[in-house]
């Protein structure tokens, strides 16, 4: 019995996650005994054949441990593309769509459809996929479930595009689950969170932090206008700017969009906010325990917006907008979703679209907790983010 109650695993998984935890230990071994949390959390995610995110467990929908947007059904898809066509237009032919971390391929299949009813379609749409198992399963629902024009623009990159290249970079729910370090302040000094081995399992514990973490920590501080007080426990990531710098590479004209759940920097960094934003989720369980079965549930921590437009600021981007989801779909079609709706004859399949409204929608859903926010250079957004702008909270 675990210390949350959750449902145990069956044994092929508890197998699974044993080698991933040996391997674990293994790196803790190698590192004098103990590793940054960042560094456990990359291996419990992404580890080659039995990190989460790597094998081929099913991590989407009632079977899995989390819905996102574009599992629900083809509105949050939809909405997007009807964003991004006035983008992609003005490029023109040549432009390119980089989808990162692709799902079951739901958001490709409808982004795809309507894109084409817009007249707006990419030369190329790339989904960047960490997962072999994921890359086929994508693939295999897009070429039964797309006309072979469509699947054929498609492709499945091993790392960003290359060369330098126009186009929409989009991103939902990724950069919860970049690898963060984790901190603490002690003594007014900045200590950063380690993994220790704990018996069988894993530990964590506080080392003194390095100077690159140390640095952001007291960055954050100085515009929080601030000390974080004494015990205080969160997350930052002092590497976004690079990643963010990475994953766009040669972009020259086009537009970036990111989809996560998150608050601005004094809200991330609120007082009472004592041990950050980390959790774990298993069977549409969230616990607290992040180091319990590497392997098996997924890790997630909320994004600093207030980093994040500061990352794009300073790769060349001008801030497009920033606002609420349910503020964003609005904006952005579900108007014309909602009367199309009413005109369904079926009145459980009209049922069933209106749930999904109020889940991507409502604040006590979807609608409030996830933020979107989009970056442009040599292209505008257009009337993307004329609804509810929250930029003045970054």
């Amino acid at each position: 019995m675990n210390s949350f109650d959750l449902p145990t695993p069956d044994a092929d998984a508890l197998a699974h996650s044993a080698r991933l935890a040996a391997l674990i230990r293994e790196q803790i071994l190698a590192h004098g005994g103990a590793i940054p949390f960042s560094r456990f959390m990359e291996l419990a995610l992404y580890a080659p054949g039995l990190g989460y995110y790597s094998a081929g467990a099913s991590k989407f929908g009632a079977s899995g441990d989390f819905v996102t947007a574009p599992e629900i059904g083809p509105i949050f898809a939809a909405c997007v593309a009807e964003a991004v066509a006035p983008v992609l237009q003005q490029i023109g032919p040549s432009a390119r769509f980089l989808e990162l971390g692709g799902g079951t391929g739901a958001f490709a299949e409808v982004a795809l459809k309507r894109l084409l009813e817009l007249d707006a379609l990419p030369d190329r749409y790339a989904i960047l996929e960490p997962s072999a198992e994921l890359r086929h399963r994508q693939r295999e629902r897009l070429r039964e479930r797309l006309v072979p024009p469509l699947f054929d623009l498609l492709e499945w990159p091993d790392g960003p595009f290359g060369d330098e290249w126009d186009g929409v970079l989009f991103a939902n729910e990724v950069i919860d689950a970049l690898p963060t370090p984790r901190f603490a302040i002690r003594d007014e000094e900045v200590f950063e969170e380690y993994v220790v081995i704990d018996g069988d399992g894993f530990a964590r514990e506080l080392r003194p932090a390095d100077d690159f973490l140390a640095q952001a920590v007291r960055i954050a501080e100085r515009r929080l206008e601030g000390p974080l007080a004494e015990g205080y426990r969160s997350e930052l990531l002092p590497q976004l700017p690079y990643w963010i710098q990475a994953v766009a590479g040669g972009l020259r004209n086009g537009a970036m969009l990111f989809v996560d759940y998150g608050y601005a920097r004094a809200e991330f960094y609120a007082p009472d906010r004592v041990d950050g934003t980390l959790r774990a989720f298993y069977r549409h369980r969230m616990h607290g325990d992040p180091l319990l079965w590497p392997g098996l549930q997924d890790l997630t921590a909320s994004v600093d917006f207030t980093a994040l437009v500061e990352a794009g600021v300073a790769a060349g981007f001008d801030l497009s907008g920033y606002c609420s989801q349910a503020s964003f779909l609005l904006g952005n079609g579900l108007a014309g979703v909602l009367q199309r709706i009413e005109q369904i004859e079926d009145e459980l399949e009209k049922q069933r679209r209106l749930n999904e409204v109020k889940r991507l929608t409502l604040p006590s859903e979807m609608g409030e907790r996830f933020q979107v926010m989009g970056f442009e250079k040599g292209v505008e957004f257009g009337v993307a983010f004329m609804a509810g702008d929250l930029s003045f909270r970054l």
